[in-house]
């Protein structure tokens, strides 16, 4: 398998520009949307069928109480366990050579079930179609060996394309130099392969808690409690049997007495 392919986006030196939105509906064709009021600079408050990549903009007071501005280009993580390829009944949704999770469009049946099981809600329904849309990583392009369109026109280069273990060693690097700084709030979001999700492969670096900028803070899987199932479903199999055994014998109880 090759080696996994990632994204890097360091918030600190986002300009909320949205050339990397821009980019992103230029070379995936995507159509263009009405904006909607958000109460703030965003266009849209969410991911749709048409807006991969999705520019978020936080207003917040600071520790003097002073307008401070957050700006994120969030994107499909593409996790390393991703919970839209594992709720997929068709296979429509798969893991690339490159790690990455693509939707095949000719397979996807339009169940939706994938949309409900991302903890990022980055699966979009496209009613134009029937079908599921969401970040590809620019597969057309990453697999030729290209940058992703929004990695490549983005001007402060705030976000990058690559190996994962070369982007996770610059992304701790970059970290270490925010905090030499100062800037004791700056986090890595997803980096860690032995956390959640078993990492992203869209990681982020963050100036404030992840919940500020719509994340969890723990993502999960939205899968059913496996051993409380498990308990109920032998208590249910143990109270079946016993009414079994009852029904058995008083059945066997009457006949023996038509015999006598």
């Amino acid at each position: 398998m090759a080696r996994t392919l990632a994204m890097f986006t360091d918030t600190s030196l986002c300009i909320g520009c949205r050339a990397c939105e821009v980019a992103c509906k230029q070379w995936n064709q995507l159509e263009a949307e009405t904006p909607h009021w958000t109460g703030s600079y965003q266009t849209s408050p969410h991911f749709t069928d048409k807006t991969w990549r999705h520019v978020k903009f936080i207003e917040k007071k600071d520790e003097r109480n002073e307008p401070k501005w957050l700006l994120m280009s969030d994107v499909c993580k593409h996790c390393n366990q991703a919970g839209c390829l594992e709720a997929c009944p068709t296979g429509a949704i798969y893991r690339t050579p490159f790690g990455t999770v693509d939707i095949s469009q000719d397979i996807c049946n339009g169940c939706r079930y994938c949309v409900s099981a991302c903890p990022f809600g980055v699966v979009a329904f496209n009613h134009g179609t029937g079908r599921v849309n969401k970040c590809t990583f620019c597969v057309d392009r990453t697999s030729e060996g290209m940058k992703t369109a929004c990695a490549k026109t983005c001007p402060t280069d705030s976000i990058e394309f690559g190996y994962r273990d070369e982007l996770a060693a610059k992304a701790k690097k970059r970290l270490a130099e925010l905090h030499a700084k100062g800037v004791k709030e700056a986090i890595l979001y997803g980096e860690d392969e032995n956390g959640p999700l078993g990492g992203l492969n869209a990681f982020f670096l963050l100036l404030d808690k992840p919940e500020v900028y719509g994340l969890p803070a723990e993502p999960t899987l939205p899968q059913k409690p496996i051993v409380k199932d498990a308990g109920l479903s032998a208590g249910a199999a143990i109270l079946v049997g016993l009414g079994a055994i009852v029904a058995f014998r008083e059945r066997g109880g009457g006949d023996r007495g038509g015999e006598e």
